[in-house]
C-alpha cells in the first residue's frame, strides 16, 4: 500500500507554492506515495488528517483558524509526519504559536540576501549523506526564532549587527508520536535546480517524517 501525503498549497505567491507542490508531486509518487492536494484552508476541516502518514505544508503566511491549528497539531502528535521547506513551512500561520512550537522555528527576517556557506553539522546522519559537508548557496538567508531543543542537522554562520551567530538551516524534531523535518532553503524552484541535491534532503527528510 502507498504511503497517503497530504501537501496544503497556497499563500504568498513569491514563494511559487503551485511550483514547489509540484516538484513534491513528481518525486513523492516515485518513494511509493500518493498524494493529495488541498489548495483552500478549509479542507483540513473537512479531511481526516490523522488517515495521512506525512502532511508538507507549503502555505506562506495565511493564517488557520483555532480547529484548524489543533487538527494539525493532534493529527502530527498522533503519528502523522510532518515536512516542507522554506516559507510554505517556516513562515507559515504567524500567529499560531503551537503550531510554530511544532515547526520549531519561525522565520522573522533575512537581512541578508546573496550567497552564503550553509555546512552539514552532522555528515554521519542518514539524511545528510547526500549533502557535500560544504556548500554555497545563493538565496536569502533565513534568521529564525528557534527551539533550542532542535536536532540540528545543517546550519550556517549569520553576520548580523556586528556579531556572528550559529543559525539552524535544517533540523528535526519530536511532536508526540510524530516527527517534524525542516529546511529553510528553497525560496526559488530554482534554487533546487541548482542544488539538486538539496531536493533530494528535502524528500528524504519527508520519507523520514513519514509516519
Amino acid at each position: 500500500m502507498p504511503k497517503k501525503a497530504l501537501i496544503i498549497q497556497g499563500g504568498w505567491e513569491g514563494h511559487f507554492p503551485e511550483e514547489i507542490t509540484q516538484r513534491y508531486q513528481a518525486s513523492l509518487p516515485t518513494k511509493d506515495f500518493e498524494v493529495t492536494i488541498a489548495d483552500k484552508l478549509e479542507a483540513i476541516d473537512e479531511l481526516d488528517l490523522p488517515a495521512f502518514d506525512l502532511i508538507v505544508p507549503n502555505w506562506t503566511m495565511g493564517d488557520l483558524s483555532e480547529s484548524q491549528e489543533k487538527a494539525i497539531c493532534e493529527a502530527v502528535a498522533s503519528g502523522v509526519g510532518l515536512g516542507g521547506v522554506h516559507g510554505g513551512m517556516g513562515d507559515a500561520f504567524r500567529g499560531k504559536v503551537d503550531y510554530n512550537y511544532m515547526v520549531g522555528g519561525q522565520f522573522v527576517g533575512h537581512p541578508y540576501v546573496g550567497p552564503y556557506t550553509v555546512r552539514v553539522e552532522q555528515p554521519d546522519h542518514p539524511l545528510t549523506r547526500m549533502l557535500p559537508e560544504r556548500f554555497v548557496y545563493d538565496s536569502e538567508q533565513y534568521y529564525l526564532h528557534v527551539d533550542p531543543a532542535l536536532n540540528v542537522l545543517v546550519a550556517t554562520d549569520y553576520d548580523v549587527d556586528g556579531l556572528t551567530v550559529d543559525m539552524p538551516v535544517a533540523w528535526t524534531k519530536k511532536w508526540g508520536r510524530g516527527r517534524v523535518f525542516y529546511c529553510a532553503l528553497g525560496h526559488a524552484p530554482a534554487e533546487f535546480d541548482a542544488h539538486p541535491y538539496v531536493w533530494d534532503f528535502v524528500i528524504e527528510g519527508c520519507i523520514w517524517a513519514c509516519r
